[in-house]
């Protein structure tokens, strides 16, 4: 008899959101379109009607796309979790995947991290309003040369720092405008292959968020958190999390500090246990999980479910 493999669940964060994200979800699966009538409800307007309609810069501003996000991760997992027996074994989300995550471990209801995130989007957006920022993706150089180019473009309090360590070759980095800039020069003087402005409201993963941490906090202080089921990977730290309570201390530093993805795939590797056989499934909008994971852990069994074909197709192998 062949053993299931057991199941490291995935959730992409803030970039992945397009319109029409989650429709044909919500019209092929009971569960799915609860899950959503259920978030829209908790959030007090139609999340999933901006899901499906758009338009596209509503949905892009960062606390609307932040619980669209959420929300069509949730939805799939809705979809596919009674199917897979109780294998999940750990679970990592990118930036506001991470509370995606805590969904798939039971730590926070569908609703209750939906209500999170959206607050989260809207922290965030405050305080690129009130110190503006930005990032930039930074392709063909390895971290410790960002992390050191970094360094050289921070100056009289204008910063840039490293913000998400994707892979060993692709990091994104935040800050100042100005800091951004020089740092995005040093990094092409040191060899890059290119670098991306990217089109944000703010220096995420970043010190220009920390006037709003405390708040925040606050917010997951309140929240109905449960201990997780199994280990959800934290972004700040890449260990696995297995406490309430560490969980909302690592949410509210993951504000400011970078998200150590390559770290966090590799804790995801050891998780699982040598010998035992392990499949990545990212849930929500889009591939770049799955892309990054292939380029972290080379041979890694993985599949992306966004899609109502997708999730068909996993129904049928499961």
């Amino acid at each position: 008899m062949v053993t299931a493999p057991a199941i490291v669940w995935l959730c992409p964060g803030q970039g992945a959101q397009a319109v029409g994200m989650g429709k044909d979800l919500a019209a092929r699966f009971p569960a799915a379109r609860e899950t959503l009538c259920a978030i829209d409800d908790a959030l007090g307007f139609s999340l999933s009607r901006l899901m499906f309609d758009g338009p596209e810069q509503e949905l892009a501003a960062t606390h609307n796309a932040q619980p669209a996000i959420l929300a069509h991760s949730a939805a799939v997992f809705a979809v596919v979790a009674p199917h897979t027996d109780g294998r999940g074994v750990a679970a990592a989300g990118h930036s506001l995947g991470e509370y995606s995550a805590y969904v798939t471990a039971g730590a926070l209801t569908p609703t209750g991290a939906a209500a999170l995130v959206r607050q989260r989007g809207e922290l965030m957006r405050q305080a690129g309003a009130e110190r503006p920022g930005t990032m930039a993706a930074v392709l063909g150089l390895a971290t410790t040369d960002v992390e050191a180019a970094c360094r050289e473009a921070s100056s009289d309090g204008s910063v840039a720092v490293p913000a998400n360590l994707n892979a060993p070759d692709q990091t994104v980095i935040s800050g100042d405008p100005d800091a951004v800039a020089r740092a995005g020069e040093a990094c092409r003087a040191r060899g890059a292959k290119r670098v991306i402005p990217l089109k944000v409201s703010g220096a995420f993963h970043s010190p220009l968020m920390a006037p709003v941490a405390q708040r925040l906090h606050g917010a997951l202080e309140k929240a109905p958190f449960q201990d997780p089921a199994f280990p959800v990977i934290a972004n700040a730290t890449a260990e696995p999390v297995r406490e309430a309570g560490r969980a909302r201390r690592l949410l509210t530093d993951q504000l400011t500090a970078p998200v150590r993805w390559v770290a966090c795939m590799q804790q995801a590797a050891r998780l699982v246990g040598e010998g035992e056989r392990a499949r990545f499934v990212e849930i929500g909008p889009g591939r770049v999980l799955a892309g990054l994971l292939t380029r972290i852990v080379p041979n890694a069994d993985v599949v992306s479910l966004g899609t109502a074909d997708e999730v068909e197709d996993f129904l049928k192998a499961a």
